[in-house]
C-alpha cells in the first residue's frame, strides 16, 4: 500500500465479490403470458396476411400463441 496524504491506495486491482442478489433478481423477472385478446388480434392479423382465406383458424391461433409466448 502507498500512503498518499490521508488516502490509502492499493497498487493491486481488486474487485468486490459478486453477490447472488443480482442473479436472483434476474431470475424473478418473467414474461407474462399473452392474454386471450392479444392472441385473437394476432390470429386475425395472420388471417388477413393469408388473404382472408377461411379454414385455417386453428393454425392461425396456435401460431399467434407461439409468437406471443416467445
Amino acid at each position: 500500500m502507498k500512503f498518499l496524504g490521508r488516502k490509502t491506495t492499493k497498487t493491486e486491482k481488486t474487485s468486490a465479490p459478486k453477490t447472488s442478489k443480482a442473479k436472483s433478481a434476474k431470475a424473478v423477472v418473467r414474461k407474462r403470458a399473452p392474454t386471450h385478446e392479444e392472441i385473437a388480434i394476432r390470429s386475425y392479423e395472420l388471417y388477413l396476411a393469408r388473404g382472408a382465406e377461411p379454414g385455417h383458424a386453428e393454425e392461425d391461433w396456435l401460431q399467434a400463441e407461439r409468437e406471443l409466448s416467445a
